[in-house]
């Protein structure tokens, strides 16, 4: 019996160990959520979690580590959900169109905004605002996550929008994930709900933004820049 002593010793904690990472982690994205990255500091954080200085430093080491870990822990899934979508896709039609693509694209984040459990709304919120954000070490870490998601996807929409050079589909690919953080992180569509009178849905605005990123990958290609400068200059 006296054996089995440091075991359970050891178990809970363990246990205890990582309730205070799910702590700082919830009070972290929370934290980002509300205020970004910068100006997030470790004494507001520490405080929300409940936890001192020492725990943030033995969990994550830095508050770019834990931010890293705080996106990470939702994003690792929704992408892998994407890929099953799409994959899914592949397999009843060849190749989908780019409507099926698109929604297989937003149907996770859909999932998310309504899964309180796995950071809801809050999260996709915090994943807007990480888009939208200066600091290097995010948008090199945002390139990283997404690469493998993004190179299956622009296979796709290759497939599906044939009238496009892999060029011209890089750059609708950008504006749409441009579009897609912006309405995610901006306060502006949330005013709109209010001046509508609408509540505030962050499945409806996805569920109108579908059809707008829809048009701008589908549209022609333009022929030259000059067409560009000439529509500009009358």
């Amino acid at each position: 019996m006296a054996a089995s002593r440091p075991a359970r010793k050891s178990v809970a904690l363990d246990a205890t160990s990582a309730d205070t990472k799910t702590r700082i982690l919830d009070a972290a994205e929370a934290l980002f959520t509300e205020h970004g990255f910068e100006a997030t500091s470790l004494r507001q954080l520490t405080a929300a979690a409940g936890v001192n200085l020492a725990a943030v430093n033995y969990h994550f080491g830095s508050k770019e580590v834990l931010f890293r870990a705080v996106l990470t822990r939702r994003l690792d899934a929704m992408n892998q959900e994407r890929i099953e979508l799409l994959e899914a896709l592949e397999r009843e039609a060849r190749p989908p169109s780019c409507e099926k693509v698109i929604f297989a694209m937003l149907i996770p984040a859909l999932r998310l905004a309504r899964d309180e459990k796995r950071g809801g709304k809050n999260f996709l919120r915090v994943l807007g605002r990480a888009y939208a954000d200066p600091a290097p070490f995010i948008r090199h870490f945002l390139h990283a996550q997404y690469a493998g998601m993004i190179a299956r996807y622009k296979e796709a929409f290759l497939r599906a929008l044939p009238h496009l050079s892999k060029q011209e589909l890089t750059w609708r690919l950008h504006f749409v994930m441009g579009a897609l953080s912006y309405t995610l992180a901006g306060t502006d569509s949330h005013k709109l709900f209010q001046q509508m009178g609408g509540t505030d849905d962050d499945e409806l605005l996805l569920q109108r933004l579908a059809p707008f990123l829809v048009a701008g990958l589908k549209a022609p290609p333009m022929a030259d820049s000059r067409k560009l400068e000439l529509v500009a200059g009358e």
